[in-house]
């Protein structure tokens, strides 16, 4: 069984209930969350050996974060426990034609906070056969940029393939002065898969792409530039409004292309974490060494299963996803 780990921030996810404005009534409901962590959430979930590599600080908060990662069978061995204060961010989910909106407060958490020392890279990557990561990580700030940059390396220089997703947060990257595209571009160089689309690779590579051909004139570009990347993978997605879109998987090898059809998704409970479960289906199918079609159609159908769904991660599991993609809608019973 493949072994995948995941190395980043788990984050206390907060939204005001419904579709209601930020304390717009005295609740809000909380859920445990994080890119990385929403991907090996779902890859454990899916009956895979999955496991988190972070910081938690030493309180009620984050033992609440390890239980429910640990619920889903991520194994935390690797989570620190340290000083500091949990992370999290705000969702105010959109409605008709108000859109979505995201607030952070990740100041000085402890994972944000923890000296790059404390990741002993030859420790963590014993008996890992994946690192996944994501360009939320090198956003935070300058330390954990080179934590993420050192994590990649180290994965690199022990033979460990690295998964990474795009993950472009524009309001984490303004809040310092950091590089964006050298930092990512020296993470990207020691991927074997990478989750984006032409407009990640459009900002990796510092130059724009004609939107009729956009998604294979950035592939190439992106094969061209980093010999090491295997696979590109992406969604395209088409919004009618916030209740209702369409969306295809593109899957890009270096000897093959795969689009899917359209997926229709229409009632949508939740977006966020969408891209994660998009990103844990894709990897799910390669390490059952399905063929490129397969593997595209897993990663949409889990990504499509998680807009029903409320929260941060994808928590159906394998027979979920088998129901799901023979089209059949019928009660199960």
């Amino acid at each position: 069984m493949v072994h995948t780990a995941a190395f980043g921030e788990i984050l206390l996810r907060f939204s005001p209930p419904g579709r209601q404005l930020l304390l717009q009534t005295p609740a809000l409901d909380v859920w445990v969350g994080g890119a990385e962590a929403n991907v090996v959430t779902a890859l454990a979930r899916l009956g895979g050996q999955a496991s988190m590599i972070s910081a938690l600080p030493s309180n009620a908060l984050g033992d609440a974060a390890l239980g429910e990662l640990r619920r889903h069978g991520v194994d935390c061995r690797h989570v620190r426990r340290r000083p500091g204060r949990m992370g999290s961010y705000y969702v105010v989910s959109g409605a008709g034609l108000r859109t979505t909106d995201v607030l952070y407060d990740r100041d000085h958490s402890a994972f944000m906070d923890a000296p790059i020392d404390e990741w002993d890279w030859t420790m963590l990557l014993e008996g890992v056969d994946r690192l996944h990561l994501s360009g939320i990580t090198p956003a935070l700030g300058p330390t954990s940029a080179q934590a993420a940059i050192a994590a990649a390396r180290a994965a690199f220089d022990r033979g460990i393939p690295v998964s990474f997703d795009g993950n472009y947060r524009a309001r984490l990257w303004s809040r310092w002065d950091g590089d964006a595209r050298g930092i990512l571009r020296e993470i990207v160089a020691q991927a074997s898969i990478l989750f984006g689309n032409h407009r990640d690779i459009a900002m990796l590579l510092d130059r724009e792409f004609d939107e009729g051909d956009a998604t294979d004139a950035a592939t190439d570009a992106a094969f061209e530039a980093f010999p090491r990347l295997a696979l590109v993978a992406s969604t395209l997605r088409l919004e009618d409004d916030v209740d209702r879109h369409r969306m295809r998987a593109i899957l890009t090898s270096r000897h093959q292309t795969v689009r899917t059809d359209d997926v229709a998704l229409s009632g949508i409970v939740d977006r966020i974490g969408t891209g994660d479960a998009f990103a844990a289906g894709v990897l799910h199918a390669i390490d059952r060494d399905e063929p490129l079609a397969t593997v595209a159609a897993t990663g949409l159908s889990l990504s499509a299963l998680k807009h029903s769904l409320p929260g941060d991660a994808s928590l159906f599991d394998r027979a979920d996803l088998e129901h799901f993609m023979t089209g059949d809608l019928n009660v199960r019973r």
